[in-house]
Order: C-alpha cells, then structure tokens, then sequence
C-alpha cells in the first residue's frame, strides 16, 4: 500500500517518461546483441558537425525543458567525415543513434553503413547554413571568386604543376599584394567538403579542359580540382571554428572558412568576404543565392528509434523549432524554404528511410 502511495506521488508525466525509460533498455540490450555487443544506454548519444553543433545542444536544451526526468543528449563535435564513420561502425548501445552533418550523406558512407548493419537510416534535413568566408573588421576588404580561391588554395591548379603563388595579386592582379593566408576546417569536417564541391570545383571547372579530365578520370578529376595545396598558405585549424575566429583577430590579412552561423555571431568582430559579389547573409543564404549556401542535415538510426529513450522527442524538437522564428534560428541557424520544412516534417512523423539512390 506503501509503495502504491509513493507511485501516485510521482507526476504522471514523469512517471510515464521512467517507465518507459525502463522497457526501452531492454529493447537497446536486444538492439545491442544483435550487433554482437550487449548493454543498455539510457541517454541520447549523437556524433559529427561541428557546424550542427550548436543548433544540436540548443535542441538538447530546449528537449531536457520540455522532458523533466530525462537525460540531456550527449553531443560530439568529430567533423561530419569522422561522426560518419563512428555512425556508421553498427547498431546497438555503444553506436550513436545520431550523425550531425554539415554536408549530405556520401554513397560510400551509406554503403559502409548498410556493411556494417545500419539497415534503416532516416535523413532529415533541419535546416541551411552558408560556407562563409570572413576577415578582420581590420583586414583588406577581398572580394573573392570561386576561381580565385581555387587558383589561390589547390594544390595542384588545372594539373599544370604545384601552386606557387604567395600573394592575392598573384592570383588576380584586382587583388592586394597581401601574403596568401586562410584558416579552414580539417579533411574530417562536412565545411571541408562542402568548400571543396561549392568553391574549389567550381572555380576548377572555369577551364573546359577539367571537364573532359572528369569524363576520362573521375579520380584525377577530384585530385586536382579539390585537392589543397599543404605549404603553409591553408592552415587546418581543427574542428574548433571559435579558433579560427580567434585566429582572424590576431591576423587581419588572413582569411577564415567557417559555418555562416559563426560569421553572424561574431560580427563586431569580423566582416563578410563576397563570393561573386554576394554577401553571405541569412536572406542570401537561405535563398540559394549565396554560392556557398549549403543545407544541415541529421541522421537517425530507425533500429533505434523505440530502444532509446526521448529519441523521438529529441526529433521531433528540431521540428518544433526549425522555422523562421524558432528558438534554432534564433541560435543562428537559417530556416529551410517552407517546402522543405514540411517534408522534413513528414520525415520526422513518418520516419521514413533513405534509400541511398541518389546519394554521390
């Protein structure tokens, strides 16, 4: 009688939340098992973009006020490449049930996965971000285009022999004679990839000759269009883009490549650098305009949608807040087009897997 007096003490929405909290586990175990390794995880784990980073524990946040008793999600910031891989390594309790990723998912990453035992994967998008490219408030004032950053960043431009230009003016005589410098993100980063297709490969493509390079070698093609140089002049400053904020304020001719929610938070600080005359702004990005907009995607393992306890919940908060005046664009993340925020929406009810045939 004792105990059945304490259980009505507990609110109902709590109670509830335990209770499943407990059969869940049970289910994670069985999940686990399946993978070859037992245990049970009681808390949301999820890896990848340090992009998506902030916009993820704002959901984290805003999912542990909304759901008393449960545990806060644990967020890792590993760059969308190396979140892929741990993603993608099984399904059971010591996986991560999600990947953060700044970049859509890659066909070999999806073909890894299926190897691997992640069968059902659901891709949602949440949101759009810009590739931003910024400066000093104290710096130049460059204007850039895709085919100046790359003749001024490939390692190899056009497969004409190693880059030797030292200054901006090298590269286009518009430019000041300023030493080449451009603090960016590490081959393990989704902002990495995304400067490599938005950026790099177009301005690779401003030569005929790399297209008909694409036709006869798919893998020189790549080489050489995407491929940075490693003199010195791209400094790979990790997964941290604070640093390289930081970086830009101790060095005013330098350029740092960055997620465009980071540019907004720092704008008593830094200024825009134009790609093709068009300033990164939450009005460009989100438009397409912007010629480094690119959208934020994350990945969720079906397998274990029912085994891990609020992961539903934690979903569906990105859906709460995802539109144009939702608490995570008030964290400086930039809305998708309402088309795309009502299928993403569908996604998130219906949970709906990617099949993959139409991954790169």
């Amino acid at each position: 009688m004792r105990l059945a007096a304490l259980m009505m003490e507990i609110p109902v929405k709590k109670f509830a939340l335990l209770a499943a909290a407990a059969t869940t586990m049970l289910s994670l175990a069985g999940c686990g098992d399946q993978s070859g390794a037992g245990g049970t995880r009681d808390q949301i784990r999820a890896v990848g973009s340090s992009t998506v980073y902030p916009f993820a524990t704002a959901a984290a946040e805003l999912f542990v006020h909304s759901n008393p008793g449960m545990k806060s999600p644990i967020i890792e910031s590993t760059g969308t490449g190396g979140g892929m891989k741990l993603f993608c390594a099984g399904v059971g309790a010591q996986h991560p049930d999600i990947e953060d990723a700044s970049r859509r998912m890659k066909k070999s990453e999806f073909d890894q996965c299926q190897a691997n035992g992640v069968k059902d994967i659901i891709e949602i998008q949440i949101g759009v971000d810009g590739l931003a490219f910024a400066e000093s408030k104290k710096g130049p004032g460059l204007k850039l285009t895709p085919q100046i950053v790359y003749e001024a960043l490939a390692a190899n431009p056009y497969g004409k022999g190693p880059n030797k230009t030292q200054t901006w003016k090298d590269v286009d005589p518009s430019l000041p004679a300023i030493t080449i410098s451009v603090f960016g993100p590490p081959s393990t980063s989704g902002t990495r990839d995304s400067l490599a297709e938005l950026i790099l490969e177009k301005g690779c493509q401003s030569d005929p000759a790399m297209e008909a390079l694409k036709e006869k070698n798919e893998d020189e093609y790549k080489a050489t269009c995407t491929r940075i140089r490693e003199d010195g002049k791209y400094v790979d400053s990790g997964e941290n883009d604070n640093l390289i904020v930081q970086k830009l304020g101790a060095n005013p001719n330098a350029v740092g490549v960055f997620g465009f929610s980071f540019l907004e938070e720092n704008k008593d600080t830094l200024q825009d650098v134009p790609i093709n005359g068009v300033q990164a702004t939450y009005e460009t990005v989100s438009t397409g305009q912007y010629p480094g907009a690119r959208p934020l995607y994350i990945y969720v393992k079906k397998a274990h949608m029912q085994a891990v306890p609020g992961l539903q919940a934690y979903i569906n908060t990105f859906a709460a807040n995802w539109g144009p005046d939702g608490a995570l664009t008030k964290r400086g993340m930039v809305a998708s087009p309402e088309e795309q925020r009502k299928a993403s929406a569908e996604t998130v009810r219906s949970l709906a897997v990617l099949d993959g045939s139409e991954l790169k």
